[in-house]
């Protein structure tokens, strides 16, 4: 399924919008939200593909608001389209922000529908434009090798001499395999060794929890398994957790 996130503070014209995108495209799941503070709390719940963001949000500006998603690692390439009323914003918004494109208010509904099929028809294609996705090839037991999107591994645990790989879809046992030389071939910056023996994708965790001092439990979506965070590993898995 595909996320959007009406950022918009008129209520009118939200739902508006909603109805223009939701005759694009009836499968797309539409969040919404009034100000900077709700859309970045949905990030923090879900993942969103595309944007649609009013220039002029409640308490803030949905400039600012696309700026702090550029900061985010996992929406530094995501489509961003304004909807405004001041055409003057508009440089600002393609040489800071990069956004994809802007529809003037009030909103066509051609134009809306024909933006929305197009952005959506490129996500399911995986459009060259956005960023690339990484695998990597792990070798598995009874001579069996598995090419992994590292997006879809959730944690890796490590058992004995070998690495449990918890994905998205399944979990699989690499054989003679350390964490180190698992993150080394992973090279990714939001998967993170979190203990002795386990690292995370910093995208899936829910929430930590203390089990003692020295001693913390990591929680995901999606996943019934958890991974442990260990005092050493704490800071830089909270200061990730943190900007997500």
């Amino acid at each position: 399924m595909i996320n959007i996130l009406i950022a918009e503070d008129n209520d009118i014209q939200r739902r508006n919008l909603i109805k223009m995108i939701y005759e694009a495209d009836k499968t797309l799941k539409i969040y919404e939200a009034e100000s900077k503070e709700e859309a970045l709390k949905i990030l923090q719940e879900v993942y969103i593909d595309f944007f649609y963001i009013d220039i002029s949000l409640k308490n803030s500006s949905g400039l600012d608001l696309a700026l702090e998603l550029r900061k985010i690692e996992k929406y530094k390439f995501n489509w961003i389209i304004f909807t405004t009323t001041h055409i003057q914003y508009m440089i600002k918004a393609f040489k800071e922000v990069h956004c994809y494109d802007y529809i003037l208010k009030p909103c066509d509904k051609d134009e809306v529908i024909k933006m929305t099929k197009l952005l959506t028809s490129n996500r399911r294609t995986h459009n060259p434009l956005t960023k690339k996705e990484k695998h990597v090839v792990f070798d598995l037991q009874n001579n069996i090798s598995i090419k992994l999107n590292i997006d879809e591994i959730i944690f890796m645990e490590v058992d004995l001499r070998r690495i449990i790989l918890h994905t998205k879809n399944d979990k699989y046992k690499a054989k003679r395999l350390s964490l180190v030389k698992a993150l080394e071939m992973i090279d990714c910056d939001y998967i993170l060794q979190s203990h002795k023996s386990f690292a995370v994708n910093i995208n899936f965790i829910n929430k930590i929890e203390a089990v003692s001092s020295k001693l913390w439990e990591i929680c995901f979506n999606n996943c019934k398994e958890k991974a442990l965070l260990s005092y050493n590993f704490k800071e830089s898995v909270m200061k990730k957790f943190k900007k997500l």
